[in-house]
């Protein structure tokens, strides 16, 4: 007997969902998953658990547009996503896709003549920055 007053989640398009998820980490740089661990707040099994399409555990809709942000959707891969989530999810859907909106902001920083030291401090301030967005959206 169905639950009355709650939407059923469609479990293929859960599974598709994080298919798709699974897929684009798979494309990404080593430590994308640890960087969306700690950008979630969460432990790296937390990311095992909502990329597998074998585990039921569903993302939660307020964890999308960080992930989106840390392992950097494509366009048809974002799409894709956020219509398999609606099926999946139909009352926890994001309302309106719209994009958030940016400005840019122009930093000078030391170049420490070192290309990972380099890459390290550029990660180090994208980080502090989408903390900071997500404190202030709170």
């Amino acid at each position: 007997m169905k639950p009355v007053g709650r939407a059923v989640a469609d479990i293929s398009a859960v599974e598709e969902y994080k298919g798709i998820l699974q897929q684009v980490l798979e494309n990404r740089p080593a430590g994308t998953r640890r960087r969306l661990a700690e950008a979630l707040g969460k432990n790296r099994s937390f990311i095992s658990q909502i990329t597998n399409p074998a585990y039921s555990v569903p993302i939660p809709a307020p964890h999308l547009e960080t992930i989106f942000e840390i392992c950097h959707f494509l366009a048809p891969e974002k799409s894709r996503f956020l219509a398999s989530y609606a099926r999946a999810h139909p009352k926890r859907a994001p309302a309106g896709h719209a994009e958030p909106r940016w400005r840019e902001l122009v930093l000078r920083v030391p170049d420490l003549r070192d290309r990972e030291k380099n890459r390290v401090i550029d990660e180090l301030l994208k980080e502090t920055i989408q903390k900071v967005v997500r404190l202030i959206e709170q």
